[in-house]
């Protein structure tokens, strides 16, 4: 039942991002080139921005308009990092509190309303204990959906970005080799994989999600332009350094595996103390 619930929950979440994906193109969607003039509040403040600041770098770099969109994905990967980081801490605490979790669990184990409604109340309440927040693990990403859509129209709209060409392809058009894309998903199962590294206890309910957004990727990055998927290549980098750095799974797994040895100790030594005083006792017996 829990499986069901979780699995239940990720895909409301991943409902809901297409949902935002779908509004946001659908409302904000325009096929003119974007200037400062642009009219409406996505062109005027989301895309217009983006475009500027792409075009901004990329004339520091002498014209080169790859290099002002990989400046401008590791500045916003930048700015969103205390979210990032706060993600991280919450899960740390979520792994923390599943053995009271399912104490809480076996309590209130009942399937009338009165004690589900219980359960929630008291579940609520150990988050609140512990500062975790449940949504903060898909708030990122709801972030990084309208800045993603906001790249794709500041790419299309704006001519100098999209004519340009980067290596063997041009900005605005899909890898003809699809060499980008496979990148983009080979980077996207690796960051994936190294954060789920980074917990202590693994979520199984998450295993598939580390398949099947690398192949969602692909796929898109095979038929959006190639500037989305060098976006998503640098992205996938960043945040592989940004694990390594904040909750570095190999470091995690050596202060596990001495915190296990340091327990085992610990009851080797308990065990020992307990049969010696055993011991002790059925000597005075035979005296």
């Amino acid at each position: 039942m829990k499986k069901k619930k979780n699995l239940n929950r990720k895909l409301f979440i991943a409902g809901l991002v297409v949902l935002l994906m779908a509004v946001l193109s659908g409302c904000g969607y325009s096929t003119e080139p974007i200037t400062k003039d642009s009219t409406g509040f996505w062109s005027h403040y989301i895309v217009f921005p983006l475009s500027w600041i792409i075009t901004w770098f990329a004339d520091l770099f002498g014209g080169n308009y790859a290099m002002g969109i990989i400046v401008v994905t590791i500045l916003i990967r930048l700015l969103i990092m205390p979210l990032m980081i706060k993600q991280i801490k919450s899960q740390k605490e979520m792994m923390n509190v599943q053995p009271k979790l399912k104490e809480l669990q076996a309590k209130y184990a009942s399937k009338d309303n009165e004690t589900k409604q219980k359960l929630q109340q008291e579940t609520m309440r150990l988050y609140q204990e512990h500062n975790i927040n449940p949504m903060m693990g898909c708030l990122p990403l709801l972030i990084q959906m309208p800045i993603l859509i906001g790249f794709y129209q500041a790419i299309s709209r704006t001519a100098e970005i999209k004519t340009d060409t980067f290596l063997w392809m041009t900005l605005g058009n899909p890898d003809p080799y699809y060499i980008l894309p496979i990148i983009a998903a080979l980077t996207t199962f690796l960051s994936s994989k190294i954060s789920m590294m980074g917990q202590t206890q693994q979520n199984k309910s998450m295993a598939m999600i580390v398949y099947i957004m690398p192949v969602m990727i692909l796929f898109m990055g095979i038929t959006l332009p190639s500037a989305l998927a060098l976006y998503w290549i640098i992205g996938n980098i960043f945040t592989v350094f940004q694990t390594l750095l904040i909750n570095n799974p190999f470091k995690n797994k050596r202060e596990q595996e001495a915190l296990e040895a340091a327990q085992a100790e610990e009851a080797r030594l308990q065990k020992k103390a307990s049969n010696m005083k055993a011991s002790k006792k059925g000597g005075k017996k035979r005296k």
